[in-house]
């Protein structure tokens, strides 16, 4: 979903970051994800590294988004223009053996490594995404291989891990939902991995809650659980868990 089919003008980005630091409020850290690879030449120019990085100068901390396979000196050449830490954040999603081909990412759990290899050694800090509720595993098993996943994260070098519900809207998964290969996870599901994460204490865990909306499937305890997920992200604890009369659920 919102991906370019022709190579992005140069300029294009720059103007883009411009006027969005017009209308954002003061941070520190800023991210800037492209619906693809940062370090893809046709979708960020590099001959705009240098006025990309001289917006972000007063950030003391930029995160980008890059596929595995991109990994590499483009990093560092980006890296040595920017005053503030650069991070990289890659998709690893699972490791089901069986369901990480099946996603058409071309990427496996080696080239995973040597890119996260490849960012411990030269100082660069990885972030990663972690997809929970996947096509293809059984619900009962979800719990099981994000933990799995987010423990491979963390073995490779990970210093920050996204755990992110799977939602629909490419139409990839609308036509695996209707042919009963996939079924949209509630936010107890994303509590519930969120906390076995946590409950490591390998790093930092963050639950996605953006569009929280899609995951409700009972309006009594959403709030309280939308406000646990907050605490967690912020606090990086597992606060007790949200007792509902309404739906019986409790996580």
């Amino acid at each position: 979903q919102n991906t370019l089919t022709e190579t992005t003008e140069q300029g294009a980005i720059p103007e883009q970051l411009r006027q969005a630091l017009v209308s954002l409020p003061p941070a520190r850290r800023i991210k800037l994800y492209n619906a693809g690879s940062f370090f893809d030449p046709k979708a960020i120019p590099p001959a705009d590294y240098g006025e990309i990085a001289r917006l972000l100068d007063p950030f003391e901390r930029v995160i980008v988004e890059s596929h595995p396979a991109l990994v590499g000196r483009a990093c560092l050449a980006f890296r040595s223009l920017l005053r503030g830490e650069l991070e990289v954040a890659i998709g690893l999603e699972t490791v089901h053996p069986e369901v990480l081909p099946r996603l058409n990412k071309r990427m496996t759990l080696e080239r995973f490594r040597r890119a996260a290899g490849f960012l411990r050694e030269n100082g660069l800090a990885l972030r990663v995404f972690v997809l929970t509720a996947l096509p293809w595993i059984p619900a009962d098993e979800t719990l099981s291989w994000v933990q799995r996943s987010v423990e491979f994260a963390f073995d490779s070098g990970a210093t920050a891990v996204s755990i992110i519900a799977t939602r629909l809207g490419n139409g990839a998964l609308e036509t695996l939902r209707d042919r009963g290969e996939f079924s949209l996870p509630d936010l107890r599901t994303l509590e519930a991995a969120a906390a076995r994460a946590l409950a490591l204490r390998r790093g930092r865990v963050f639950a996605d809650v953006w569009s929280l909306e899609s995951l409700r499937r009972c309006a009594d305890c959403f709030p309280a659980r939308v406000e646990r997920l907050r605490v967690m992200n912020l606090r990086q604890i597992v606060p007790p868990p949200v007792d509902c009369q309404i739906c019986g659920g409790s996580s």
